[in-house]
């Protein structure tokens, strides 16, 4: 996942981001609701962390003007203030979930999780497309029962297209879910990963399940097993 990380407090805002790299995660960080709203509105995220009481722009208002401009991805609220009608107002604000600090790193990444597979219409962490098997939980994945093993990347790169499966995914959209935004973007280290992807999943040749768009990109072409 690419996670946005909006939080005021120093020694909270690096906490939280190291642990979620620590669990393979790209995690950006703001520490205020202006540069954090200017990150969510010009790049990516899969979903986003958002304390309330942050200077200069309320949690509550990012939220609200994210959602006027059409963004989409969840977002959960991170906050002391445990009174409901903050929640309330949180969530018709446009969030999504949320979390009452204190708060255990293990609940926050599992509502974050949970957020970002809804977001694509799955309401289980096992998805099924056809042979091929991938449990988001375990970050696992096997084809026709056979276990494949997967470097880090490779299962994020994996997972992204995945979740967007049939849709085209650019070279730029996939770098910067894979890397932070200081990463060389110029490498070819996605025809790499690519590369790798399908002979580890489709070594016969057989199955092809990821398409290469000259000049448009990549897409996962195996048919989601909606059941």
């Amino acid at each position: 996942m690419r996670i946005l990380l909006i939080e005021d407090e120093d020694e909270l805002r690096e906490q939280i981001a190291e642990a979620l790299r620590e669990r393979d995660e790209v995690v950006e960080v703001a520490a205020s609701g202006e540069e954090g709203f200017y990150l969510g509105s010009e790049y990516p995220f899969d979903v986003a962390v958002v304390d309330l009481g942050l200077p200069d722009l309320e949690g509550q208002e990012v939220i609200r003007r994210w959602r006027e401009q059409g963004r989409d991805f969840p977002i959960l609220i991170l906050t002391a203030r445990a009174r409901w009608q903050d929640k309330v107002a949180g969530l018709e604000a446009g969030a999504d979930d949320y979390l009452v600090k204190p708060f255990h790193m293990e609940e926050l990444h599992a509502r974050l999780r949970a957020l970002v597979r809804r977001a694509a219409g799955w309401s289980q962490p096992v998805w099924r497309f056809g042979p091929l098997v991938m449990d988001t939980a375990a970050q696992t994945v096997h084809v026709d029962g056979r276990p494949v093993e997967l470097t880090a990347f490779e299962y994020k790169l994996l997972h992204h297209l995945a979740r967007n499966a049939g849709q085209v995914v650019s070279k730029l959209e996939l770098t910067e879910h894979l890397y932070a935004q200081d990463y060389d973007r110029d490498s070819n280290v996605i025809e790499v990963l690519i590369g790798r992807l399908r002979r580890k999943l489709d070594p016969e040749g057989n199955l092809k399940p990821i398409e290469t768009l000259r000049g448009r990109g990549y897409r996962f072409a195996l048919p989601r097993d909606e059941g």
